[in-house]
């Protein structure tokens, strides 16, 4: 791995005349298909469970366990697809920050617009998919705005790493059943109870150390490419510990887009209650594990490519009385 200086003087921040530094994301086109192909996935399948639901309840009961994952992937997808267009402004030279903010918040909407006719059009939830749908269009606004910040390889690398979390969280659950047998899941429900526990630490740790990995990879590619030039410290955090950011907002959304959908599930009974709020607190444990893993492995990854201080004078001598640095050295006898 290249080592770099600890302290190596920093690019200036802006351009010629004082204008913002030419950054962006680097295969952000990509990026956007493979968010959008995600999206489009998880519409399908939330759509597919709830389409299967005979009884109105269980479908208000499976459009709140779709909430999460749509959201997080609207949230993401809107922030994709806007790297695109943040990307072409930067091409044509418009690197003013309030047209760049405006473009990219406009392309999130539009993502969000597109995914909430799909919800209403396709949907057969009632009121839920309603929810659903507005819920949906508000994270892609957001994801569209955060693009719009002026840390565009940062945001590049944050949506890489979120769709690294996702891919990994699949296949996790791909063997949700034997990892259960691998950690005690036997026959009561406290043996469950706990190995579904392990099973989540493992997931989040998991997501965590592929996030800080993929957002550092990324980043130090952008580097090398002079699509990200400036970058210090605090933006390999931010990449790292986005996708943990990502989790941590999205419940946010839903608690405030889709708390009537939550609530409506939670009051059917008071399983469904419990299940409503214990699904609720490990969604939060696994975003804040996400977080602080991928932030850390990111800054450990970060550090790694530091090489010593350059050496300088010794502080002894320089410490060293220069009257008595004049004297000659007393002979020594032999």
């Amino acid at each position: 791995m290249t080592r770099e200086p600890a302290t190596t003087p920093a690019t200036p921040p802006d351009g010629p005349a004082g204008e913002p530094a030419r950054t962006y994301a680097p295969a952000a086109a990509t990026l956007a298909f493979l968010a959008l192909g995600w999206f489009a996935a998880m519409l399908w399948s939330a759509r597919a469970e709830i389409q299967a639901a005979e009884v109105g309840a269980i479908a208000i009961t499976l459009a709140a366990n779709a909430l999460p994952v749509v959201v997080a992937a609207a949230l993401v997808t809107g922030a994709a697809v806007a790297l695109v267009v943040a990307n072409l402004l930067t091409r044509r030279g418009m690197l003013r920050p309030t047209p760049r903010f405006t473009a990219t918040t406009a392309t999130g909407l539009v993502v969000g617009v597109l995914g909430a006719l799909v919800v209403t059009l396709t949907f057969s939830a009632g009121s839920a998919s309603m929810v659903l749908a507005g819920t949906t269009a508000a994270a892609a606004t957001v994801g569209g705005a955060v693009a719009g910040t002026r840390l565009t390889a940062a945001v590049g690398a944050l949506v890489s790493a979120a769709l690294a979390v996702f891919a990994v969280v699949l296949v996790l659950s791909l063997f949700n059943g034997q990892l259960l047998s691998l950690f005690g899941a036997g026959e009561t429900q406290v043996s469950q109870f706990n190995a579904a526990r392990w099973v989540s630490r493992l997931a989040s740790l998991t997501a965590g150390l592929v996030a800080g990995l993929v957002a550092f990879g990324y980043l130090r590619r952008a580097h090398r490419r002079g699509a990200a030039p400036d970058l210090r410290w605090p933006a390999y955090l931010l990449a790292g510990a986005g996708p943990g950011l990502v989790l941590l907002v999205t419940e946010v959304i839903i608690r405030i887009g889709g708390g009537s959908v939550l609530n409506l599930a939670g009051a059917l009974s008071e399983a469904d209650g419990i299940a409503q709020r214990v699904l609720s607190g490990s969604r939060i444990d696994h975003a804040i594990g996400v977080l602080f893993v991928g932030a850390l492995t990111t800054l450990i990854a970060f550090g790694r490519t530091l090489g010593p201080r350059p050496e300088d004078d010794d502080p002894a001598d320089d410490d060293e009385d220069p009257a008595l640095a004049a004297e000659p050295a007393a002979d020594v006898p032999h």
